[in-house]
């Protein structure tokens, strides 16, 4: 338990039986009434966000969320294999709770992993990552990054736009959160 005055981005707290993240959150004191907190909060499964207002003070219930580096593995039909990198536990994590990540996981790379209770909630990617390019249509001469771009298939399956003058073979760096190029690498 801990009170609306110790709260803090990325704290997770357990309201009504649904775990929530808080976003965001502001003291407020009126110059006539009781001081209080508003939040932002997003759900940590459905990614559902809200603003909830506690007066300040009142006790909030907060959940323990365990973060470690696992490397990804496998895919196992429609779940995804972790290992925790200190103990060499394998988790097998729902292809629910990756979602979209899939799209950027290779064998062999370290994502952040967040479990409550032994059942994992959510991974974290790295902010980019480099991928190769296994087909693009294919450049002309006097092709220039400011002329527009393709898609191009990564090795994950993936379709990313990337600028003309990309061919396949090439590595380039992708961002994981909304899947844009970033540049050669």
């Amino acid at each position: 338990m801990a009170t609306t005055n110790d709260l803090k981005n990325g704290l997770v707290l357990n309201l009504d039986g649904q775990l929530w993240s808080v976003v965001g959150f502001q003291h407020v004191k009126p110059g006539k009434g009781g001081a209080f907190v508003r939040t932002t909060l997003k759900n940590v499964l459905s990614g559902k966000v809200v603003d909830r207002t506690f007066n300040a003070g009142t006790k909030v219930e907060t959940a323990t969320v365990d973060k470690r580096t696992m490397q990804y593995l496998y895919a196992d039909g429609e779940d995804y294999v972790f290992m925790d990198l200190d103990t060499y536990d394998q988790l097998q994590v729902g292809g629910g709770t990756v979602g979209d990540a899939a799209s950027w996981l290779l064998p062999e790379a370290e994502v952040m992993v967040a479990t409550h209770e032994g059942a994992p909630l959510y991974i974290e990617l790295p902010a980019s990552v480099v991928l190769e390019v296994t087909y693009t249509e294919p450049g002309l001469q006097g092709d220039r990054s400011s002329a527009g771009s393709k898609p191009a298939t990564v090795q994950t399956g993936a379709t990313v736009q990337v600028p003309l003058f990309v061919t396949t073979g090439e590595k380039i760096k992708v961002d994981t959160r909304d899947g844009r190029y970033l540049g050669r690498a």
